[in-house]
C-alpha cells in the first residue's frame, strides 16, 4: 500500500483525519461538482433551446451547433452570476478536502521525522 491508497484509514491520535471524515469531504466535493456541472450543462441546453426557438418562430433556420455556440458563449457569464452558491460550494468543499489533505501530511511528515509516536503520545525519546 503506497501513501496515496486512502482505503485505510489515519490512526485518529496522530491529527490526520480518519478515513470517515476524508470520504466524506470527497464526498461533498463530487457532490458540489456533479450538481453545479449539470446547472451549468442544464443552462446551456435551456439557452439553445430559447434561440433556436425565436429563430424558428423568426423564420430564420438557425442550425443547432450556432444555437449551442452562443449558448455556451452566453451561459459563460450567466451561470457566475445565477450559480453564485452553487459554486461558492464547490470552493468550501475544495477547502475541506485541502485541509483534510494538508493535515494527513503534516501527520505523515510528523511521523516521518519521528516526532510523533505511533499512540500520538509525543516524542518517542522521552
Amino acid at each position: 500500500m503506497n501513501e496515496r491508497d486512502s482505503s485505510a484509514p489515519a490512526p485518529g491520535p496522530t491529527g490526520a483525519p480518519s478515513g470517515a471524515d476524508q470520504v466524506g469531504a470527497g464526498r461533498g466535493l463530487a457532490t458540489a461538482l456533479i450538481l453545479y456541472t449539470v446547472a451549468r450543462l442544464g443552462l446551456v441546453v435551456v439557452l439553445a433551446a430559447i434561440i433556436y426557438g425565436v429563430g424558428h418562430l423568426a423564420g430564420v433556420d438557425v442550425p443547432i451547433l450556432v444555437a449551442a455556440i452562443f449558448a455556451v458563449v452566453i451561459a459563460l457569464p450567466l451561470g457566475m452570476l445565477l450559480f453564485k452558491r452553487l459554486r461558492t460550494d464547490v470552493n468550501s468543499a475544495i477547502s475541506a478536502v485541502d485541509a483534510d489533505r494538508r493535515a494527513k501530511r503534516d501527520a505523515l511528515q510528523a511521523r516521518l521525522q519521528g516526532s510523533q509516536r505511533p499512540d500520538g503520545s509525543g516524542d518517542p525519546r522521552s
